[in-house]
């Protein structure tokens, strides 16, 4: 495994590369950034794996100086998978002359996580741009955990990347339910228990939201009496209906939002 610092060396590498997978992470690597890696490794000839913890799309300050930094792991366990590449820019590499103020993505961002996070997912595009126009991949790999991210870069990226194609993951859960993601390392063992009750009644009782035989009001009584601090939504969506082109076929998902001490969770069932 190559570990990569700078841009150049960076550029150099990928234009001598046809099939190459990408895989982007903020770090903290876990089960599902291990499931999109195996599946680069096994669809390129060479995987990129990025760690780069992006400033600008943290809407909390707090957020940001919190979010879990450990990467002599994250090398030790990227070196085990065997990757071609570990990327680890500084962000002057990234933005040397500031941010895109001026980016354009789907107006699904103005839904779900976009209500309570402004300039969220343009800062995620805006990263993500820059990486695809450094490593120029075959494919890009995205987990479903992260949806509404999920299909907003899928968009953006046809729009703006053509050659590039996003490749979707599902999501890869805990023994308890919960998704794996990189802030459950900021959770302790009663948190993780919390969240997975909120997991598992949104499971059971997801026929009964879809259909509003349940309503929010219940919903959020038991979330709050399971331990939650703070929910920003619980939302019903037609995943088919959210980007065009849409399918004719109807799959409703159920969204949510919520805060479990200070960390926020984010899931779709």
């Amino acid at each position: 495994m190559k570990i990569i610092l700078h841009k150049i060396k960076m550029l150099e590498l990928a234009n001598t590369k046809k099939s190459l997978g990408f895989v982007p992470t903020m770090g903290g690597i876990h089960n599902g950034h291990i499931s999109l890696i195996k599946r680069s490794i096994k669809e390129c000839n060479k995987t990129v794996v990025s760690i780069f913890i992006n400033k600008q799309q943290f809407n909390s300050k707090n957020d940001y100086i919190n979010y879990p930094r450990v990467l002599r792991r994250d090398i030790s366990n990227l070196k085990k998978l065997k990757i071609d590449v570990l990327y680890l820019p500084k962000n002057k590499e990234i933005y040397p002359k500031g941010y895109n103020k001026n980016i354009k993505i789907n107006s699904f961002k103005r839904k779900l996580c976009g209500k309570d996070r402004p300039n969220h997912f343009e800062a995620v595009a805006d990263v993500i741009d820059r990486f695809l126009k450094i490593l120029k991949p075959k494919k890009i790999y995205l987990g479903k955990k992260d949806f509404q991210q999920l299909k907003i870069l899928e968009d953006f990226i046809k729009n703006n990347h053509p050659k590039c194609k996003v490749v979707p993951c599902k999501t890869i859960r805990e023994k308890n339910g919960i998704p794996f993601s990189s802030r459950n390392y900021l959770l302790n063992k009663k948190e993780k228990l919390i969240a997975s009750k909120v997991y598992k009644y949104i499971k059971i009782n997801k026929k009964k939201i879809i259909t509003k035989k349940l309503s929010l009001i219940k919903i959020k009584k038991s979330f709050y009496k399971f331990g939650v601090k703070k929910i920003d939504y619980i939302e019903i969506l037609n995943i088919n209906k959210i980007i065009k082109p849409f399918k004719k076929n109807i799959n409703k998902r159920v969204f949510l939002a919520y805060y479990i001490g200070g960390v926020r969770l984010i899931d779709n069932i």
